[in-house]
């Protein structure tokens, strides 16, 4: 299995972790644009960042994290569903773009937001400012500033092929249940993760990370959960997403597009092109399940 979340637990102390694996989703999302390395390594970790993420929100839905700002980077997008399933996006000025450059310097006066929307229930969002140095200090600080469980983020890509997480995330108290206690066993987890070293998250499989950083621990491994490339782009949503304008902008457009309607997926470049007898159909009662079956 090469795209994978895996859970473990500290058996002696109220912290739990989480690792993420992903290679075969991560070029999938890359092979779908020609992005730059240091754009494809700011997706990537956002894409480790969200499947982590997943196994700590416990929902059923989507979870979407969105990073925007007004430099060189403007968006960085990554969708991950509850049953792991990912995609993603970025926008970039390429003229802007300086190797070598910061977070802040690539994506000045961003913001993170994080986005549930469960299928059922209330939709909820967070944001937090892209202050940090890394995506991974923005993530812990927006854990630390919404007053939840301590929650730290590791976030490593290569921008080519292979994008690794990991996070550890403080329980409620029934190991340790001194303040103190917690808070110096916290530092000490934490400060160990601190010395991972970029080389080692990519190039090591998570047993052999763990031991490396935790050998003096008790430390369970749970199984692995597999994660997926998929978009959630259709001809049936394009459809209704035609539908939404109305008939008359809807025939507007026809009109204007020379008698052929073409949307694009901008995730994953899929096309859907819809002429006149599917637009007819389309508001006559029809539906975007009985449409023709157009070319795309």
């Amino acid at each position: 299995m090469s795209d994978f979340t895996q859970r473990f637990l500290f058996e002696d102390s109220d912290v739990r972790g989480e690792l993420t694996a992903l290679e075969q989703s991560y070029v999938h999302v890359l092979a779908k644009h020609s992005y730059p390395p240091v754009v494809g390594q700011l997706l990537g970790e956002l894409l480790a960042a969200a499947t982590l993420l997943v196994g700590t929100l416990k929902f059923d839905g989507l979870l979407v994290l969105q990073a925007s700002s007004s430099g060189a980077i403007p968006l960085l997008m990554v969708e991950c569903s509850s049953e792991r399933e990912v995609r993603a996006i970025a926008r970039y000025h390429a003229e802007q773009l300086v190797d070598g450059a910061s977070l802040r310097e690539l994506m000045p006066d961003g913001a993170l937001a994080l986005t549930v929307d469960p299928r059922q229930g209330q939709r909820y969002q967070g944001i937090v400012a892209l202050d940090g140095e890394t995506l991974a200090d923005c993530l812990s600080s927006y854990f630390t500033n919404s007053e939840q469980l301590p929650t730290r983020f590791w976030l490593y890509a290569d921008g080519s092929r292979l994008a690794r997480g990991l996070l550890l995330q403080a329980l409620p108290a029934e190991q340790l249940r001194d303040p103190e206690e917690r808070a110096a066993n916290w530092q000490h987890l934490t400060t160990l993760a601190d010395t991972l070293r970029a080389e080692e998250m990519l190039g090591l499989d998570n047993q052999t990370v763990l031991h490396r950083l935790y050998h003096e621990e008790v430390v369970r491994l749970f199984e692995p959960q597999p994660l997926e490339f998929r978009c959630s782009c259709s001809r049936e949503r394009s459809l209704n997403a035609l539908a939404s304008l109305g008939q008359q902008d809807a025939e507007a457009l026809l009109g204007e597009s020379a008698g052929e309607v073409v949307i694009d997926c901008q995730f994953c470049n899929q096309r859907y092109a819809f002429d006149a007898a599917d637009i007819a159909q389309l508001f006559s009662g029809g539906g975007s399940q009985q449409a023709s079956s157009t070319r795309h």
